[in-house]
């Protein structure tokens, strides 16, 4: 299993102004995501559902070694 590891804009603002996301949460979308893709700037999407979040999808944004989470936050306009 690898390492995850959060970049500082994660901890210092992602969780601040999401204090309801977990961050085990967020592993758990990049280790068996629902879609996955690449995204611009070398990062990629990851998207799955959590009960934790009623059922909602979780976007989780990693930086290009997918396993440094940058961002994270429901998204509202996933059509699966």
């Amino acid at each position: 299993m690898a390492e995850f590891l959060f970049t500082d804009y994660f901890e210092n603002e992602v969780l601040r102004k999401r204090p309801y996301l977990k961050k085990e949460w967020c592993v758990r979308v990049v280790e068996a995501p629902y879609r996955s893709e690449p995204q611009e700037g070398n990062r990629y999407r990851f998207w799955a559902t959590v009960a934790e979040l009623e059922g909602r999808y979780l976007r989780v944004i990693t930086l290009e070694d997918k396993v440094t989470i940058h961002n994270a936050f429901p998204d509202r306009g996933f059509k699966p």
